[in-house]
């Protein structure tokens, strides 16, 4: 069984939904970080709690448009019912949003490459107006061609 675990740290970005999936794999040493796996998983955490993690459409942009309009009306920012609101007024609308999204995927590794859908792309979802730079924890297992 072969290891792999990065820390990935993401470029900082604004408020929406974001395709990261080359700059994930950038991170586990450019496409070839995975080349030592004939099959595995990598599973991708997001180390916050007002950001998050989601697999989906990697082709039109108007999918994470609409997501991160969707997220923000359902949960709104300064909506009078939430009581933690030290760190400003799109704080606890973050929280709810990454509880929502979650803070980690799966993703099946076959012959060495993830094995997402054609369409699929990996997306940081950035809750906060001014959240930073994200840290993700990659961690891949599984057999390599060998085993």
């Amino acid at each position: 069984m072969a290891w792999l675990q990065r820390e990935i740290r993401l470029t900082a970005r604004r408020r929406g939904m974001h395709l990261v999936t080359d700059e994930i794999l950038a991170g586990l040493d450019g496409r070839d970080g995975l080349a030592v796996f004939r099959v595995g998983v990598l599973q991708l955490f997001i180390q916050h709690t007002s950001a998050s993690l989601t697999i989906n459409e990697n082709a039109d942009a108007d999918v994470r448009a609409d997501l991160a309009r969707w997220a923000d009306r359902a949960v709104p920012d300064g909506a009078p019912y939430f009581v933690h609101t030290a760190e400003g007024p799109d704080d606890m609308p973050a929280h709810v949003k990454s509880s929502l999204f979650g803070c980690s995927v799966m993703i099946p590794i076959t012959a060495g490459r993830l094995a997402l859908g054609t369409w699929q792309g990996v997306y940081l979802c950035e809750h906060r107006d001014h959240g930073g730079s994200r840290t993700v924890v990659a961690t891949a297992w599984g057999n390599g061609p060998e085993g």
